[in-house]
């Protein structure tokens, strides 16, 4: 069976990453005890991906299939909060199609409550899953029907942009960002990211297949046989042609994660009254 391998999410180590280095955008205050709690921050970064196969109603937190509501930007018909969401579209809809903007809403409204009782554990169990679903809403194929490219030929392309390529060119990116600022405004900045990421599936989908007709079916793939089984994956010189035609993309989607991420924690603290927490 010939199969490329396929994955949700930006990935493990992807989400590790944003979660750890937004600990570090925190200002004096705030980071002290952030960076007491990093590693849990870090390692529970994932949990949220670990809970879609357990959990009934995780997985639709992770995606929203902005194109089955509208074709092209703005999103000026899709309500901004739940409420109104549930008031123009059934529940089974929006679930179906994914509820990540209004989910992030939610969680970040746990999390004032969270830093108003001064709960640390639940503070550092929240904020790592909001770093997860943050994170998620700046991937373009979190925003699409065509989560997979299934709808275009193109199976498998989810992997390949949130996991393989970081995987491979990671270490060549610069994710230091500037000190997190104070949001005013969530809800309406978290809908900014899901369009911002939506006005880049186009792109996503028409460079693989770019790369795709230039590299040819036998030099895209790799084979590899582990026993009876034997899978196909993208060859590491598909896996450069690609990341090269993006110029940057996943580079800048990282960062401005790591950066949002950051905002985010540092707004929820600021809207709670910037209680002071311990640091042990």
């Amino acid at each position: 069976m010939l199969v490329p391998l396929v994955t949700q999410g930006w990935g493990f180590q992807a989400h590790k990453k944003i979660n750890r280095l937004a600990v570090f955008t925190l200002p004096k205050g705030l980071f002290a005890f952030y960076k007491a709690h990093v590693d849990e921050i870090t390692e529970w970064a994932v949990k949220a991906d670990q809970r879609k196969s357990v959990v009934k109603g995780e997985a639709p937190k992770h995606y929203c299939d902005l194109d089955h509501y509208e074709k092209v930007l703005p999103f000026d018909t899709v309500p901004v909060y739940w409420e109104n969401a549930i008031s123009k579209y059934s529940l089974d809809t929006l679930e179906e199609y994914g509820t990540n903007p209004w989910n992030s809403q939610y969680v970040y409204q746990k999390l004032i409550a969270a830093f108003e009782q001064k709960n640390e554990e639940q503070i550092v169990k929240i904020s790592a899953d909001l770093g997860h679903y943050l994170a998620d809403i700046h991937v373009p194929l979190h925003s699409t029907l065509n989560y997979d490219g299934q709808l275009s030929g193109q199976r498998g392309i989810h992997s390949l942009w949130e996991t393989k390529l970081v995987k491979h060119f990671v270490d060549d990116y610069n994710l230091l960002v500037g000190k997190a600022q104070y949001i005013k405004h969530i809800p309406e900045k978290i809908w900014e990211r899901q369009a911002q990421s939506f006005a880049l599936v186009d792109s996503v989908l028409y460079l693989e297949k770019l790369v795709s007709k230039n590299i040819g079916a036998r030099g895209k793939y790799q084979i590899e046989k582990n026993g009876s089984q034997t899978r196909k994956y993208y060859s590491n010189v598909f896996c450069e042609a690609y990341h090269n035609v993006l110029n940057g993309m996943v580079e800048r989607r990282m960062r401005h994660s790591i950066e949002f991420v950051g905002a985010v924690w540092y707004s929820a603290w600021v809207d709670a009254g910037k209680p002071k927490l311990d640091v042990y």
